[in-house]
């Protein structure tokens, strides 16, 4: 790394989980900061310097950073209400430079480190490798009409709301890979990045755009950028009823798949990890999914207080008196992601087991039923909710991530959002889908998490999600009569 650092002309160098169109879940192998650390989880980037390499992750992903990063890799661990650029620019001298990929930074970002010297590079240099997306479209919708000046949207989740399409040919998406651009009533769908690139070189007119979305590679090509915060994403976090009914159907889908699974671990023994997540996929594939909304979470004891655990282990087995907890969801024809989360034990349940998934259930009764006939409820102030309730209740286990996020064509959806960032206090308006998960979670014992998707209608929370919970985790004593009559929308298991 010194020596590429030397190469290059640079002190420095900006490592990102992203690729050129800044999704969440890229390929791994379009995914630089695996190539690097060898950390698989979705969010979290690198920073090399010429004594070391420094891996940040918030909460979700401390456990699994220290068990999967390379060695001579520094993981650096955010704490709730740390942001990464923080941190990262701590390690960073001024008088120094640093060197960014510039298809994979967005425009926003880069600004951000305004008073640094920056070297903006073109080529990735520690993975370039870009994955060709077949295309295969799909009409889920019709085109949401939508009337602007020039304007370029190459946020894939809004191209793919506008224009009503999907793909299913990756696994894990539904979202179409392309850039649209508008002007009033024409629109121009590119999926050839040359093609785009001469386009936006030859038009001489201003063209609006969103710096939080659109790379710094396809700003620079704009002659005239008009900066403009997308209205888009609103738009789209605000389901139809069409969409919503749409989502119903698609849970209903999902419920079955999962108490199928439930039914799968109580009849058999011996069980992987692995084997549980295999028969899942059958069974979502049997109840119509097109594909997983994100590789299933199969996690069994101390792998379940990975927050987001990735091996499903052909190794790990189920044993009596084992706690598994499978989070996991699909597609199906709306190309909509589904997200649930459900805990299960093989046999009797200890105390231990009992006592934390109790809490949890309660946590999630109060946030779910606590804002009813309520207006202008936000997902900052139910979260901090969750963690009165939660933290420090039960001694040894934590709840160090958000409470939810919103969901729709990508199974992570901004707006809303239910943690402690500034996004959050974004009140939560009707129409909008997002999760409700509380956590508990011990690094040598078990995590519990109980996810359901849920959506807001007339001052109102309802669950997309209606399958129940585990009666016999269930220390009833230790519910209040309003929790347990709250219980009663559910069925027990």
């Amino acid at each position: 790394m010194k020596k590429l650092l030397e190469q290059l002309n640079i002190d420095y160098l900006l490592v990102n989980s992203t690729n050129k169109y800044l999704v969440e879940y890229p390929l791994l192998s379009e995914n630089a900061r695996y190539t690097l650390t060898g950390f698989s989880g979705s969010t979290g980037d690198a920073l090399v310097t010429k004594d070391n390499i420094y891996l940040f992750v918030d909460g979700r992903y401390h456990v699994q950073a220290d068990l999967e990063a390379k060695k001579g890799v520094s993981v650096i661990k955010l704490q709730l209400g740390q942001k990464q650029d923080d941190e990262i620019k701590k390690l960073i001298d001024k008088s120094k430079t640093l060197g960014i990929v510039s298809k994979k930074v967005s425009q926003s970002r880069l600004e951000s480190f305004s008073g640094y010297k920056i070297k903006l590079l073109d080529v990735d240099p520690i993975n370039d490798y870009s994955e060709e997306h077949n295309s295969n479209y799909e009409t889920a919708f019709a085109p949401v009409k939508y009337s602007s000046p020039p304007i370029l949207i190459t946020n894939l989740e809004e191209v793919s709301y506008l224009t009503g399409l999907r793909d299913f040919s990756n696994d894990n998406s539904a979202k179409i890979w392309a850039k649209l651009f508008i002007n009033n009533n024409e629109r121009i769908l590119f999926k050839d990045d040359n093609e785009c690139d001469s386009f936006l070189k030859n038009f001489k007119d201003e063209i609006i755009v969103d710096k939080k979305t659109i790379n710094a590679h396809d700003y620079s090509l704009i002659n005239k950028p008009v900066n403009k915060a997308s209205n888009i994403a609103i738009m789209k976090s605000v389901k139809s009823r069409e969409e919503i009914d749409a989502y119903k159907d698609a849970f209903n889908k999902t419920d079955k798949a999962v108490m199928s699974i439930r039914q799968y671990i109580e009849e058999n023994d011996n069980l992987s990890e692995y084997d549980i997540a295999v028969k899942l996929r059958e069974k979502f594939i049997e109840y119509g999914a097109k594909s997983l909304s994100f590789n299933s979470i199969v996690a069994i004891n101390k792998n379940s207080a990975q927050a987001h655990y990735a091996k499903n282990s052909k190794e790990v087995i189920l044993q009596e008196g084992d706690l598994v907890l499978i989070d996991c969801g699909a597609y199906y024809e709306s190309g909509l992601a589904t997200d649930i989360t459900r805990v299960f034990v093989k046999g009797n349940p200890s105390e231990k087991q009992k006592q934390a998934y109790t809490l949890v259930l309660k946590a999630f009764l109060n946030c779910y039923n606590s804002y009813n006939n309520k207006e202008a409820v936000t997902g900052y102030e139910i979260d901090s909710f969750a963690h009165s309730l939660l933290d420090n209740k039960l001694e040894g286990f934590v709840f160090n991530h958000g409470l939810g996020h919103g969901i729709g064509i990508n199974v992570h959806e901004a707006p809303p959002n239910l943690s402690q960032n500034n996004i959050a206090k974004t009140v939560i308006q009707d129409g909008m889908c997002f999760t409700i998960e509380p956590g508990l979670y011990n690094s040598e014992l078990f995590g519990i998490r109980l996810e359901n998707s849920c959506y807001r209608l007339n001052n109102r929370t309802y669950s997309f999600v209606k399958m129940g919970y585990e009666k016999k985790l269930i220390n009833f004593e230790s519910l209040s009569e309003q929790e347990k009559k709250w219980l009663e929308e559910f069925e027990l298991l």
